[in-house]
């Protein structure tokens, strides 16, 4: 009786030990960015370099590779994007590519489950395009994927192992979207201070209408004294040539800025002030 008792036991053991979940070789990365108004996520594995050549022997050349270990690497768009000229709908695609020790094949495959490159179907792709290969000084070990140069409706996504790193162009147009968004807000009935300001900035930074950014920067600055309002108030002036009241609006941002003890805004502020003096 004992004995079975302790065969069970042992058979009880094995299957939990089995059942259990143990660390991943490669384990699941995430990654998630807004471009513009559109939020873009990676989905994928990240397998380790481990003091093996990667790229022309791990990962062959000019053969299709999976980007990344396990199953297929998934990018999803909550809205529109361009991408190596291709318009690319909303929706979850499969990044596959074709590594080459100077330009890399990036293709975005509607269907997203294919195991690797298995079952791929190159009628499914919805872009392609070429990029370049940069070699870096600095290797990283474990196969990365992130964002960089995310600036109003553009960002590289780029991967990164080894010394080797790609960057592919993500265009999010999102003009109309935040125009209707500004129209709306300017339509209601209670306009806060913060969206004069925001509204000031969008058409600032886009060169849309520099007179209507003014305008609502001085709205702003009307129902809301803050340091980095008054800062874009300055910014504004400058924009539409009166720098005398540039400088000035600065000064008071930059004292703003010293009593909460924030540095950057003050260094912005003496930036603008010496570049506007001259």
């Amino acid at each position: 009786m004992k004995r079975i008792l302790l065969s069970s036991l042992i058979i009880s053991a094995s299957v939990l030990v089995s059942a259990q979940d143990l660390p991943a070789p490669s384990p699941l990365g995430k990654v998630e960015q807004v471009v513009g108004l559109t939020t873009v996520k990676v989905e994928y594995s990240r397998p380790s370099a481990k003091g093996r050549v990667v790229f022309g022997s791990l990962v062959p050349y000019d053969k299709m590779w999976r980007t990344g270990a396990n199953a297929c690497t998934k990018v999803s768009f909550s809205g529109p994007v361009m991408i190596g000229g291709a318009e690319v709908p909303a929706g979850k695609y499969a990044l596959v590519t074709i590594p080459n020790e100077k330009v890399w094949q990036v293709m975005l495959n509607s269907d997203t489950t294919i195991s690797g490159t298995e079952g791929y179907d190159e009628g499914k792709n919805v872009a392609m395009l070429k990029a370049d290969v940069k070699h870096m000084t600095n290797p990283t070990e474990t196969f990365t994927i992130g964002f960089d140069a995310v600036k109003d409706d553009r960002a590289q996504l780029e991967l990164r192992w080894e010394k080797t790193m790609v960057s592919i162009e993500i265009h999010a147009d999102a003009m109309d979207q935040a125009m209707g968004n500004i129209k709306e807000a300017m339509n209601g009935t209670d306009v806060k201070a913060g969206t004069y300001h925001r509204s000031a900035r969008f058409y600032l930074d886009r060169g849309i209408d520099n007179a209507q950014a003014l305008a609502w920067a001085k709205q702003a600055d009307s129902m809301e004294k803050k340091y980095w309002m008054k800062h874009t108030l300055a910014l504004c002036y400058a924009a539409n040539g009166q720098r005398q009241e540039a400088i000035a609006a600065a000064k008071e941002s930059m004292a703003m800025a010293e009593t909460e003890k924030d540095n950057q805004y003050v260094k912005l502020n003496q930036e603008k002030i010496a570049e506007w003096s001259k």
